[in-house]
């Protein structure tokens, strides 16, 4: 027991540290990361895009100036919490310290190595959902009536962190019908923890309520502009390619779970994760929605692998698959983490030809120098930078009537976190949930915006200024937003402010706003 405890505190420690040691300086924040970190500027029970808990700790970052360290502070603290949970399902599942070993390494050397190091939304559901398996198991084993209301705590908890823990819990609910479990379904104490979750999450629902319930239009946005286009069977194959390193690990899990005699004492936790499956390929789902539900699976699985080797006494797997779970790693660590710079990153993608792994492809489906991850995580500063240039370089009295606008949530948000820095107006925009804070009146003369068509080809508000000026553009050739041009448009007419205030008033009044 020792040996296991020590060896999932050297993993927790390795894990904590990754993003502080390997994330190159040349990299800033991931623009997705901006949006969270501006959300925090505005706490409420909901957002467009999330709920709200990952935006308190956005906001406890920020009591410490949102420094580097201060922001990833949380998804290596939550990684490191997820690779402990693992840690201790093998241990309740009877592994020894091998098992616990390879279930620790395994989720190291996963898809988690890049989701667990960015300030979003993924890292805590995967706690959450690894969280929950760990009560489930718990509630298996000891039929301790007092893990169903952790699971109720754990439940709310995740639907405040991401929307997609309502997955695991139909998944988890429909599990629970099907095996043995279903006779907790015939206690009250399984009805008191499910209010208890729903109580917990009850501001987010009166929230949503009363805002036209903005997760359903931000779903309705997600399908027309990805998910239609989404392969299931490229959904398949990812969930491979984010375990590359170790997914025969999770497929002996399920393997364990179906068909051996200590395994289906847990059965609802394979059933669990091919409802989620189902799910997700039902609607559409993005790859990545189901990686939360493989960190209790690594585990699972590498008790009984550790049970197989013992069993065959082939010695010879015992360092063959950590070594083979490293290689891989090394070989995929070029795109899960950006440790060199953009440049020598560049150099290292064209002599491997990485562009015919597709790790190059971004959304238009055109092979870029980066991966898009990558590119988000440049070129912010420089942008913030420039504008607050131009911004101060005019007047005062034009300062006074300079509106300054980021054309997706991206740019506002980076020139929101920036903001301070250099000293500029508050940032506006109509995406995201920067619709929420537009004023409702347009008494502005002057409009600073980044744009790349002069004007804007199918918005006729920027056809009703005298004037157009380009102050300078954007020279990072690695970020997404390079070549975008820095636009001073000046003297709107009446017919301006009519369409601003009422593009506005329409935008708000689809969310209830007034």
């Amino acid at each position: 027991m020792q040996n296991s405890k020590r060896i999932i505190y050297f993993f927790a420690i390795i894990k904590f540290i990754i993003p502080f040691v390997f994330i190159n300086a040349a990299f800033e924040l991931h623009r997705d990361e901006y949006l969270y970190l501006a959300d925090a500027n505005h706490l409420a029970w909901g957002y467009i895009e999330m709920p709200p808990l990952l935006a308190v700790l956005g906001a406890i970052s920020k009591l410490f100036g949102s420094s580097f360290y201060a922001v990833y502070f949380w998804s290596s603290l939550f990684g490191t919490m997820t690779i402990i949970l693992v840690g201790k399902i093998a241990i309740e599942l009877k592994g020894n310290a091998y098992a616990v070993f390879i279930a620790c390494l395994a989720f190291l050397c996963s898809g988690f190595l890049r989701m667990n190091i960015l300030f979003m939304p993924n890292f805590l559901d995967a706690f959450f959902w690894t969280l929950s398996v760990y009560f489930i198991i718990k509630l298996i084993n000891s039929k301790d009536k007092k893990y169903l209301y952790y699971l109720g705590i754990c439940f709310g908890l995740g639907m405040l962190s991401k929307y997609t823990m309502a997955f695991f819990i139909l998944a988890f609910l429909i599990s629970f019908v099907l095996t043995s479990n279903r006779k907790w379904l015939l206690n009250k104490h399984f009805y008191f923890a499910m209010l208890l979750a729903l109580l917990i999450v009850s501001p987010n629902f009166y929230w949503q309520y009363n805002h036209h319930f903005p997760v359903l239009h931000h779903m309705q946005m997600l399908q027309d502009y990805q998910l239609q286009y989404l392969s299931r069977v490229e959904f398949l194959v990812n969930q491979v390619i984010m375990f590359l390193s170790c997914f025969y690990i999770w497929m002996m899990a399920l393997w364990f779970l179906f068909f051996k005699k200590d395994g289906r004492k847990y059965i609802s936790i394979g059933i669990i994760y091919f409802a989620v499956i189902l799910l997700l390929l039902w609607f559409k789902g993005k790859f990545y929605y189901a990686a939360s539900i493989y960190p209790a699976l690594l585990a699972i699985g590498s008790v009984y692998l550790e049970k197989i080797i013992s069993s065959h006494k082939i010695k010879v797997l015992h360092w063959v698959i950590p070594v083979f779970m490293l290689m891989v790693t090394v070989l995929i660590f070029p795109v899960a983490i950006p440790f060199m710079s953009p440049q020598k990153l560049d150099a290292f993608y064209k002599t491997v030809h990485a562009e015919k792994a597709g790790v190059l492809n971004w959304e238009e489906k055109k092979n870029n120098p980066l991966p898009q991850d990558f590119a988000d995580m440049l070129g912010w500063k420089e942008m913030a930078q420039k504008i607050a240039k131009v911004y101060h370089q005019l007047p005062d009295s034009v300062q006074q009537k300079t509106m300054v606008y980021g054309n997706n949530y991206g740019e506002a948000a980076a020139l929101a976190f920036y903001r301070k820095k250099f000293d500029l107006p508050e940032i506006y925009s109509d995406d995201a949930s920067f619709a929420f804070w537009l004023p409702n009146k347009f008494n502005y003369k002057y409009f600073l915006f980044l744009t790349y068509d002069m004007p804007e080809k199918n918005d006729s508000f920027f056809y009703h200024f005298k004037k157009t000026e380009i102050k300078d553009s954007l020279t990072q050739k690695y970020a997404r937003e390079y070549g975008a041009k820095i636009v001073l448009y000046s003297e709107p007419d009446s017919t301006a402010k009519a369409i601003a205030e009422r593009s506005t008033k329409e935008l708000k009044a689809k969310y209830n706003l007034h």
